[in-house]
């Protein structure tokens, strides 16, 4: 049994290439459909998937488990009820609150104040624009992991003390710098204070949300930072991650008392703060890309229907043309679910090969996107998978008809071509 569907595969795939081989162009343009549908499917499913998968990780960076609390809400806002001048009348998080928050909530693991503005760098003669300034407590390390390429990281000592201990981006030390093993040491100033370069962040890349972006980032002590920064006008918020074993639904749930509390909010009062959820971000990006996906579906389909049809002629072509070969295959004993398995499974191949042609397609064009975008574009298996399984499908609902037709031949009627 075994054999005889081995056999029966492998003939089924030898008359899909001789019917290929014989009618290049008629079954090329035939097959067109299901190459470029195949293409669109594939095609918009690699770039999207790559294109989640790229933006989720950059969420992730963001710190797993972490809430930010902001005057700002970071989704869409509050809607018509709350404008944003009601965020801008908000009061702005201070660093003397994070300790209380340490110290209030339990499910609290890590906490962490920061500051940033935008402004040069200067080294010598050499003036950067563009720079972000971070200022940071201790903790943002835990919350945040960060590589370091050269050098060190700051110290526990330099944060309580406030030092002037700069880690710097790897694009501003090649750029002040021209490499950066010359920047390691050597002084910066930022704001009109002169800094020490004591590390160097590994080369990150550009994002496609931003984050952090710390290749043209400055990171300094808070202590310091707060020396040389409005704190008011540079965007401060607190990182809150919770203990391992919570979720960032209870790890909310506790900062809202807890905030609250140290606000001094009365029970009848509306909140005036914001506590911005990582894990919302991550959620409401995957419900975006959802209607993407739906939407390459859509415009791949009309293209598997052309091609579907395109199918069905090569193959209503092929049963006329086998039409004497069908009548001695039955007349020695051939039964009819025979034939009916041969057609569909040639086929099918005809389909499979019009979709290796739009997965080499799809290849050269994860390779152009790779080089022109600032993330890697690929094929997962499972979308190659989909792409098979899709095209054997298709095989199969385009063949049905003339296969059908073959197998219920009269084998005399076929053998005298009628």
């Amino acid at each position: 049994m075994i054999r005889r569907t081995i056999e029966i595969v492998f003939s089924s795939f030898k008359m899909a290439m001789q019917e290929l081989w014989k009618n290049k162009l008629r079954t090329f343009l035939s097959l067109f459909g299901i190459t470029i549908g195949i293409f669109c499917i594939i095609g918009v499913l690699a770039t999207v998937n790559s294109l989640e998968h790229n933006i989720q990780n950059e969420v992730k960076a963001l710190g797993t488990n972490t809430i930010y609390l902001d005057k700002w809400d970071y989704s869409a806002g509050g809607g018509p009820d709350y404008p944003w001048w009601k965020y801008v009348k908000r009061p702005s998080p201070r660093f003397d609150e994070l300790k209380q928050i340490k110290e209030r909530t339990p499910g609290a693991k890590f906490a962490a104040f920061e500051i940033n503005v935008n402004d040069n760098a200067e080294f010598e003669k050499n003036v950067l624009s563009g720079v972000t300034l971070y200022g940071i407590s201790n903790e943002f390390k835990d919350i945040q992991p960060v590589d370091i390429q050269l050098g060190r990281y700051i110290s526990d000592a330099e944060f309580e003390y406030g030092s002037n201990a700069f880690v710097i981006g790897n694009e501003i030390a090649e750029k002040l710098y021209v490499s950066a093993e010359r920047a390691l040491g050597k002084s910066l100033t930022a704001r009109g204070k002169k800094g020490i370069v004591v590390g160097i962040f590994k080369k990150q890349g550009r994002g496609i949300i931003g984050g952090w972006n710390f290749d043209e980032s400055i990171v300094m002590p808070y202590k310091y930072a707060r020396n040389i920064m409005d704190e008011r006008r540079a965007s401060p918020l607190i990182m809150v991650q919770g203990q391992d074993n919570m979720t960032s639904k209870a790890l909310k749930n506790d900062l809202t008392g807890t905030v609250r509390a140290i606000h001094k909010l009365s029970p009848t009062q509306d909140d005036d703060f914001t506590l911005n959820d990582i894990n919302d971000f991550s959620a409401a990006i995957s419900q975006a890309f959802v209607s993407l996906n739906i939407g390459g579906w859509a415009i791949a389909a009309l293209s598997l229907i052309v091609g579907m049809f395109g199918v069905a002629n090569i193959m209503f072509v092929t049963v006329r043309e086998r039409t004497g070969q069908i009548g001695l295959k039955k007349a020695v004993g051939a039964k009819s679910r025979i034939i009916l398995t041969e057609f569909l499974l040639e086929s099918a191949f005809l389909c499979i090969i019009g979709g290796l042609i739009g997965l080499t397609l799809v290849f050269l064009l994860t390779k152009i996107l790779t080089s022109a975008l600032n993330f890697p574009v690929f094929i997962s298996t499972g979308n190659m998978s989909l792409a098979i399984i899709i095209c054997i499908i298709v095989g199969i609902l385009a063949g049905f008809i003339p296969a059908s037709q073959a197998a219920r031949m009269d084998p005399v009627a076929a053998i005298r071509g009628k």
